[in-house]
């Protein structure tokens, strides 16, 4: 089955042209397009159901709640947490991982503790682990990156020491597509009584995650980038570490008891969800999640698989095409084109009617190592084709075409 042309009629966004030309939409790895089904989801949550969660008892309230704490269940189940509290509501996975540095880092790191880190990570999992250092005298250590965008083990080893709090890493770099260890290195960081803080954002779309078995202590997901809303995301947290950690906001909903001087805490997940929360939001991750489901995620993973490969053999037979990271891959191609910058062949192929990504993809230390100040990102997700990538070809040869005429 060509499981892309298949699914393609779920998803309205695909059919329309750009610039006269039949959209070729590859830029998922900054967000994806979203099916009918939760387009629907948040419609019938808006016109039927709106209300506010928990505290109401007339019948929409309880509408609202069921579907709300519905789809938090359904998240439990998709990435296999154990205990239904281990999962909050978030604006996203950029918040998420803040949520970890300032509520649990700031309060266990001391001044010559090291936080870990990589040279891959978006500025999400890295600024907010510079602002940790800068508060506590924690320092940063950056594990050493080979030419082709991957970590040795025994590399990772060697940074991981007593001296270790915190490491920090992402499940797949965005700009790479490197597909990171992450069982073994929480199994090296636990040995030295380290916490493993991972960035799933570029994991959880495209595979099937199992957070027990990968047993990291906390794990971040944007829900926009696995075809729900925007402004919706998971913070995953064993339930022992969330109990220790501090709340980032407070306010209505995330307390028990409220005195003139004092407050204590509702139990979890509540506990991290201050105020109104992102109800729609999570109602529409929630149809995302039955989606993939009904698709089952070792499917997804092996179609995308099959799309990269067959991407990169197609692109390499430009002359003149540089292609970022390793063989092994996720379903995503960052390149330039020699003598040409990336925004402007994005532009050239946005006038064919393929959206790509241009710029440093939030992942500018990595753009220095890799010598460059920006790059051209193709992503790819389950309703692409084959044929699609011909056409990113094609377009590709047209950009090397026009500004070799041009120059």
């Amino acid at each position: 089955m060509n499981l892309g042309k298949e699914i393609r009629k779920f998803f309205p966004a695909l059919d329309q042209e750009v610039n006269g030309h039949p959209l070729v939409y590859l830029d998922n790895a900054a967000t994806t397009q979203k099916p009918v089904s939760v387009l629907e989801a948040l419609d019938k949550y808006y016109r039927m159901d709106n209300s506010n969660v928990h505290r109401g008892v007339h019948t929409l309230g309880t509408r609202a709640t069921d579907a709300y704490e519905g789809a938090r269940e359904k998240v439990r189940k998709f990435i296999n947490a154990k205990h239904f509290g281990e999962v909050i509501f978030t604006r996203g996975a950029t918040t998420a991982l803040n949520m970890v540095a300032q509520g649990y880092a700031r309060n266990i790191c001391q001044e010559n503790d090291e936080i870990v880190l990589t040279y891959m990570e978006h500025h999400a999992n890295l600024i907010p682990w510079q602002q940790v250092s800068k508060y506590t005298k924690a320092q940063l250590v950056y594990i050493p990156m080979q030419s082709d965008g991957t970590m040795k083990l025994e590399d990772i080893k060697k940074c991981i020491t007593d001296r270790t709090k915190i490491v920090a890493m992402t499940h797949c770099s965005n700009v790479l597509g490197t597909m990171n260890p992450i069982a073994e290195v929480a199994k090296l960081a636990h040995e030295k009584g380290a916490v493993l803080v991972v960035d799933g954002a570029q994991s959880t779309p495209h595979m099937s995650v199992d957070v027990q078995a990968l047993d990291c202590d906390f794990f971040a997901i944007a829900g926009h980038k696995m075809m729900g809303p925007t402004g919706i995301g998971i913070l995953y947290g064993k339930k022992s570490l969330l109990e220790q950690m501090e709340p980032f906001e407070f306010g209505g909903d995330m307390i028990e008891y409220v005195h003139l001087y004092d407050s204590t805490w509702n139990d979890l997940p509540y506990k991290f969800e201050a105020g109104t929360p992102i109800i729609a939001g999570a109602v529409g991750l929630g149809a995302a999640i039955d989606f993939l489901n009904e698709i089952g995620m070792n499917q997804v993973q092996d179609y995308e698989q099959r799309l990269v490969k067959y991407a990169m053999e197609k692109l390499k037979e430009i002359q003149g095409f540089v292609m970022y990271g390793p063989k092994e891959r996720s379903g995503l191609i960052t390149f330039n084109l020699e003598g040409v910058h990336p925004h402007d062949v994005s532009t050239v192929l946005d006038m064919d009617g393929v959206a790509v990504r241009a710029g440093h993809h939030c992942a500018q230390p990595l753009m220095r190592m890799l010598d460059v100040t920006a790059t051209a990102r193709a992503s790819f997700y389950i309703y692409n084709t084959e044929e699609e990538i011909d056409r990113l070809a094609d377009s590709i040869q047209n950009a090397k075409e026009y500004f070799n005429h041009v120059f």
